[in-house]
């Protein structure tokens, strides 16, 4: 005879946390190999850190305010033949990790947020580098813009990311909730009742 076994609440938490980590970062997806979509173009993404970290390679945040290397390798060849633009800003305005380019176009002064600006150019080896010495820890959000090879068209790429300091973010915020959520399924599957008989048979003693 099979059975089948109630799945606990606080897996619950957990697949919320996965869910958010897949996508906190926007245009650049983690994995094994790091990937940025702009529009329909897609590129190998990949940030360095040579004078603290050596050859370490990050993809989403990276830990230290000091010279940063971003680098973009085409995945299209296309588009080697376009111009591709980079651009990095303070949030200034905690936008935070679900930041997208709705969020970039209400900026009012995006030239006052900016920190750095790689003006468009075209890369015919199709990798695209961009260095940049971080002055201060904090959230930014880079953007990459790309040109369509015929059409008077734009694709954009948005990814927050903290530089410096470990950001927790909502870390503490699913703690909690899975410490709640444990609790309650304890009590719901008897726990308390539990509880009270051992309490109960350790007084009859």
């Amino acid at each position: 005879m099979q059975t089948t076994a109630k799945p606990s609440l606080w897996l619950l938490p957990c697949l919320l946390f996965a869910c958010l980590r897949a996508d906190a970062h926007g245009s650049v997806e983690a994995g094994d190999v790091c990937e940025i979509k702009i529009g329909f173009y897609s590129a190998h993404f990949a940030i360095y850190q040579p004078q603290t970290r050596q050859h370490e390679e990050f993809c989403e945040d990276i830990p230290d305010a000091t010279e940063t290397i971003f680098v973009i390798e085409y995945l299209h060849d296309v588009m080697r033949e376009v111009p591709v633009d980079f651009r990095i800003i303070a949030d200034t305005e905690n936008r935070g990790r679900f930041v997208n380019w709705d969020d970039i176009l209400a900026i009012d002064d995006i030239e006052r947020d900016t920190v750095f600006y790689q003006t468009p150019a075209v890369r015919e080896d199709g990798v695209f580098l961009v260095h940049h010495d971080f002055a201060a820890s904090g959230d930014y959000i880079g953007i990459v813009t790309i040109e369509h090879p015929t059409l008077d068209r734009l694709y954009t790429a948005v990814f927050p990311f903290h530089v410096g300091e470990t950001d927790w973010g909502y870390v503490p915020l699913f703690i909690g909730l899975a410490v709640v959520l444990q609790l309650t399924y304890w009590i719901l599957t008897g726990g308390l009742r539990r509880l009270g008989r051992k309490k109960e048979e350790a007084e009859a003693q």
